[in-house]
């Protein structure tokens, strides 16, 4: 089969509005989390999520473009902007037939769909409902859009599995083009959910921290005070290419991808199952796609979302696959970007993309007081970003419905 490369990202996150920025926030350990301002949440249990920090979409797209487009659509447009620029593609030069969109989005318009529920149910029962309200609701709109935007005809789809879609997505493309189906497939993930259903209904769930007095560190992987996921939202983007495809066009090759794996819990609706075998599975599975050992992965960055029995059952899970005499570095970037749901195993992709492109893994912050268990076993990159060598790394996501999926990016060498 043929080599998968990547050779563009784009990000826009909570602690960054590109990739550098983020970068940068997540070596320095920079929290994302703060009082909410998207919306009056003085009466809901949580108070404070990951916000986009001074984000105007009209700095990046048109009044006109931004009106037919929920903010999860225009994420994705941001992302892939920069991801195409930072890939250096000219479409003019390229066999747009073979060149596709993969994009996940665990809930897609919901603030689309909050909003003209609300008109609705405000008027007088007469159905006004916006005529962009269905395309810019549905969860596979992005896709579209961008290929529209480029002129994409190739492989065309969105992934949806919760808080593994993106990562779903990035297997997929990965799949696509060594199987020889395409040149080049845009992926990545974007997610717009901060606003009164989503934080109520992850509330009502009681998966959210509500620890409003500590909101910058409420996010604390691994700590036995965890007491649920900080939301965040944004998007990340990723140009994957054929190797020779890109070598031809003289592209800029960042990394590698490796391998992929893809499980499922089969235990509970919300809840990961607590010995972790359904992230052991995909974690062995995504070892057997790259043809590697354990021992061979240098840096895992974990799904671990500080709740209390998915971060435990992780731990379990890498335990069982990395062993306890383990020199593996593990970090947990949503103590610093929150939980960004769909768009999360993008943006982490592009964590372990930066990790092994500059041989620095980023921190888990926050986190003080480890699972008992575990406090001696893992070096965990507590509170600031270590040195060390990156050939390979892992990306674990987690899904409701007990979604697994799992990525690994190596050094490029030819």
């Amino acid at each position: 089969m043929k080599r998968v490369v990547i050779t563009g990202l784009g990000a826009l996150t909570p602690v960054g509005n590109n990739t550098a920025a983020l970068w940068q926030s997540l070596v320095n350990g920079i929290s994302g989390a703060a009082p909410i301002t998207r919306f009056d949440a003085s009466k809901f249990k949580t108070r404070f999520a990951c916000e986009l920090k001074n984000f105007n979409p009209l700095d990046y797209i048109e009044k006109a473009e931004a009106r037919r487009y929920d903010l999860y659509t225009q994420y994705a447009l941001i992302t892939v902007a920069e991801a195409v620029k930072s890939a250096g593609i000219n479409f003019e030069e390229l066999d747009r037939d073979r060149v596709g969109v993969i994009w996940g989005s665990g809930n897609g318009g919901i603030q689309t769909f909050q909003q003209q529920i609300i008109e609705f149910a405000q008027g007088d029962g007469t159905p006004r409902f916006n005529p962009f309200f269905i395309p810019k609701m549905i969860v596979d709109i992005a896709s579209g859009v961008i290929s529209i935007k480029y002129g994409l005809r190739g492989i065309n789809f969105t992934t949806v599995s919760a808080c593994a879609t993106s990562n779903t997505a990035i297997i997929d493309a990965f799949n696509y083009i060594r199987w020889g189906k395409a040149n080049m497939i845009i992926t990545g993930g974007s997610e717009a959910a901060i606003n009164e259903s989503g934080v109520g209904g992850f509330n009502a769930a009681k998966a959210l921290s509500t620890n409003n007095e500590e909101a910058a560190t409420a996010s604390r992987p691994f700590d036995i005070s965890r007491d649920g996921f900080v939301m965040g939202e944004g998007a990340g983007a990723l140009v994957l290419e054929e190797l020779e495809h890109a070598k031809r066009r003289g592209a800029p090759i960042i990394a590698e991808i490796a391998g992929g794996g893809m499980a499922g819990d089969a235990y509970h609706l919300t809840g990961t199952h607590p010995e972790g075998e359904g992230a052991r599975l995909g974690m062995l599975a995504a070892l057997d796609d790259a043809g590697i050992t354990a021992g061979e992965i240098d840096y895992l960055n974990t799904h671990a979302t500080s709740t209390q029995q998915g971060d435990l059952s992780e731990l379990k899970a890498a335990e069982r696959v990395f062993g306890t005499e383990s020199t593996i570095n593990i970090s947990a970037t949503k103590s610093m970007t929150g939980h960004l749901l769909g768009a999360a195993g993008a943006v982490e992709a592009i964590a372990c993309i930066k990790a092994i492109e500059h041989n620095i893994v980023p921190p888990t912050i926050n986190s003080t007081e480890i699972e008992p268990a575990y406090k001696d076993v893992f070096n965990l990159t507590l509170h600031q970003a270590q040195q060390r060598e990156v050939r390979y790394a892992m990306s674990n996501t987690f899904g409701f419905g007990g979604h697994i999926a799992t990525t690994i990016f190596k050094k490029y060498e030819e």
